[in-house]
């Protein structure tokens, strides 16, 4: 599949359902939510370090005007694409304004469509967080850790279902610095998760929330500490162990825990007890997936490492790492936009076979650039001059 088919997935009337829903372009004349949509992907496309200088240049690019000309041929009417005029002030400003539910409900929309695309309904689930780090005298807000006054912490929390984000949450505040917190909102917060199975690492341990999930019928695996106390209710035989894993299960149980006042859980739980063949490491594991066999509930933990994998791609391809503004709002937008330009990618990846993110983002990046030059030609039919707004400095 092409990155243009890939693009046209996405319905062009959502575009204005949304404006229509959230108001965003209440009173917007030039900078509308889908322009600065369009921007922002396209300048993360075409730029290995968006930054708002980077998308004043493309917004006055003959390539933008065209990726960009339904929206200017429905402003203006008329067939000819029109320069845009804005500084990058005006980007920042309309950035850090605009309304992030416009772009929450896009990055929803777009992960059901590319979910149901892939076939990945009744996939599995991985959550986890990671952070950024900005110097503290750019950034007034923010987390601390270890005693550093010289830096403050973003974190990024995410829950991928399959091969996409399916929802995510920037926190500032340091009480979000605990995985407790930050995990326990984005698992109970995420639609979609009923009656799937997700995955996280032990970070988030409370009891409390191990019961939420249980009643809220979400289903989940997580790596567990030792247990100090806890309430046996079944020893269960250990069925053999399939070729290829790289664990030996020790035994399963279904247990009672307790949290730190000594009060039980509401509900029993799965214990599993297991070896890593390499070192002799015990490890252990909670889940409230009472059928299942133990060594399959080890090999689903396995595969949460995928999101550290997906934390990587977007840090180093997308540079999820650099803030083109320091305001929360713009945090938010521009997280937004980068689940969404990391879907693309990862969805023509998973199609076309592509083994490499690099390679992906790269041939995806010169797919939409080359489907450009064909709209300019047919535009020009010749003659460059027939397409003059293109080409017309602002």
């Amino acid at each position: 599949m092409t990155a243009i088919e890939i693009l046209k997935l996405i319905p062009e009337k959502a575009f204005d359902l949304l404006s229509a829903e959230t108001k965003v372009d209440h009173q917007v004349k030039k900078l509308t939510g889908e322009t600065i949509f369009k921007l922002v992907l396209f300048s993360m496309m075409s730029s290995n370090k968006s930054s708002l200088r980077i998308m004043e240049k493309f917004i006055g690019s003959a390539t933008f005007k065209c990726f960009n000309r339904r929206t200017v041929t429905a402003k203006k009417g008329r067939k000819t694409l029109t320069p845009h005029d804005c500084k990058y002030n005006s980007i920042r400003d309309r950035i850090c304004t605009m309304e992030t539910s416009y772009f929450e409900k896009l990055f929803d929309l777009i992960f059901v469509t590319y979910n149901k695309e892939l076939k990945e309904e009744t996939a599995l689930a991985k959550t986890d967080s990671t952070f950024i780090s900005l110097a503290a005298k750019l950034f007034s807000t923010g987390m601390e850790f270890g005693g550093d006054k010289t830096h403050r912490h973003v974190k990024y929390s995410v829950v991928m279902k399959g091969s996409l984000p399916m929802h995510v949450k920037a926190f500032t505040e340091q009480t979000y610095g605990s995985e407790e917190q930050a995990l326990a909102e984005v698992i109970n917060d995420a639609d979609g998760l009923q009656n799937g199975t997700i995955v996280f690492d032990r970070g988030l341990k409370s009891r409390d929330s191990f019961d939420k999930f249980t009643t809220d019928n979400k289903y989940f695996i997580t790596r567990s500490l030792p247990i100090a106390k806890l309430e046996i209710n079944e020893k269960r035989e250990v069925g053999s162990k399939p070729d290829g894993s790289t664990i030996t299960i020790v035994s399963d149980e279904v247990v009672h825990l307790f949290n730190r006042k000594g009060k039980k859980s509401a509900y029993s739980y799965r214990l599993i007890s297991g070896t890593i063949d390499a070192s002799g490491e015990d490890i252990y594991f909670i889940s409230n997936l009472m059928e299942e066999d133990a060594y399959m509930i080890a090999h689903w933990y396995k595969q949460r490492w995928e999101i550290e994998v997906f934390f990587k791609f977007i840090k180093q391809e997308l540079n999820a790492s650099h803030l083109v503004s320091r305001d929360e709002n713009s945090i938010k937008v521009m997280l937004y936009m980068t689940m969404i330009v990391a879907s693309l990618i990862i969805v023509y990846r998973k199609l076309n076979k592509i083994k490499s993110y690099k390679m992906a983002r790269l041939q995806f990046e010169m797919e939409l650039n080359d489907e450009m030059i064909k709209v300019i030609v047919r535009l020009c039919g010749g003659d460059p001059d027939n397409a003059a707004a293109l080409w017309k400095k602002t």
